[in-house]
């Protein structure tokens, strides 16, 4: 690929993150994470033809391989992941296979930590940790993963046999920031001044994920989560206004409005200012949340009438399996996509 210089008045660097292995780079292919669209597809492929491999194994060991799901990393993408997993199996594939029963896999949350959503309070780790093992999940914390392969994973000296494998266990910073020979920290994120600016480089700002940002008077800096990175893109295009009118720059300043994990159908955990929610009320916090930052009225009219019918109904619509790539013992022509409807997986098998 040809380089070529690409000139500019304003430069703003939002790369985001990537998953990170702890030094073993080689678990990323049997154990994705979650960062983007296309790890969303996949792992959502992955879980699917995790089901028909079971629905079409005899032997009972390995019908249990396939049903079993370990999520490793117990922060708010590892407790929504493995809810996720648990309701999928309970509610939505509860009808769609005849040899399996779904509501008898088996999901595992593992965490290195002595409790899960470290980054909340432990009365709401509690909490979420209840709701988690309601559904069926059990959560294991104080768990070092030592090797992860396609068959499973390894705590220590314990073997837990699972087709599926997910990764929420750490991010680090995009390695864009050090490709640029800009100073970083050792998380790979690019160190800023006070107004979000690169040292030396006025005109070029770092956000977000990828930005090592830390406040006045704290000694840590602000954490690669959504309210962070956006509260940081209004700042800086009101600087870059500053910039053009002649005005000078300010420094940022985030406002901390609260965080929250969605667990499952109606369960999450919130803490917004010194107020503590969980259960039914914290999800519908969190969902009036994400309503609210959709983009005009027609989006979060339809996200509503589309979550609603889910909701009440129980339904996903189509399960779409999407890739050539074969994982659980699947068999199917490479030049056909694999369809899952609401009906019988063995009526639509080939």
């Amino acid at each position: 690929m040809v380089r070529r210089p690409i000139q500019f008045n304003y430069l703003v660097l939002a790369p985001g993150a990537r998953n990170f292995y702890f030094g073993h780079n080689e678990w990323a292919q049997v154990a994705p994470g979650l960062k983007d669209l296309d790890d969303a597809v996949e792992i959502r492929r992955r879980v699917l033809l995790a089901f028909e491999a079971a629905e079409r194994e005899a032997d009972p060991t390995i019908r249990r391989r396939h049903l079993s799901f370990v999520v490793i990393g117990g922060g708010p993408t590892g407790v929504e992941l493995a809810g996720a997993i648990a309701e999928l199996a309970t509610y939505v594939l509860s009808r769609d296979f005849r040899s399996i029963r779904p509501d008898a896999t088996r999901v595992l949350l593992l965490e290195g930590g002595p409790r899960i959503l470290s980054s909340f309070e432990p009365v709401l780790s509690e909490k979420a940790q209840a709701s988690l093992q309601a559904m069926g999940v059990e959560v294991k914390t104080g768990t070092h993963v030592t090797s992860i392969d396609s068959g499973g994973v390894c705590v220590g000296q314990e073997r837990i046999e699972a087709t599926t494998v997910l990764w929420a266990a750490g991010v680090r910073a995009s390695a864009l920031g050090q490709q640029l020979g800009l100073k970083t920290d050792r998380q790979d994120r690019v160190i800023v001044e006070s107004d979000c600016t690169v040292p030396e480089h006025s005109n070029v700002f770092v956000i977000g994920d990828a930005a090592n940002f830390t406040p006045a008077g704290d000694s840590e800096p602000l954490p690669g989560v959504s309210p962070v990175a956006m509260q940081q893109g209004r700042f800086v295009a009101r600087q870059i206004a500053r910039s053009i009118e002649g005005a000078p720059q300010e420094s940022f300043h985030y406002r901390d409005k609260g965080i929250m994990a969605t667990i499952g159908r109606s369960r999450a955990v919130a803490r917004i200012g010194n107020i503590r929610l969980s259960g039914f009320i914290a999800w519908l916090a969190w969902l009036r949340l994400h309503i609210v930052y959709l983009i005009d009225f027609r989006n979060r009219l339809l996200v509503l009438i589309d979550w609603a019918w889910s909701y009440f109904t129980y339904q996903r619509g189509s399960r779409l399996i999407t890739g050539r790539r074969l994982e659980a013992g699947a068999v199917r022509d490479e030049s056909a996509t694999s369809v899952t409807s609401n009906k019988k997986s063995s009526d639509n098998a080939a």
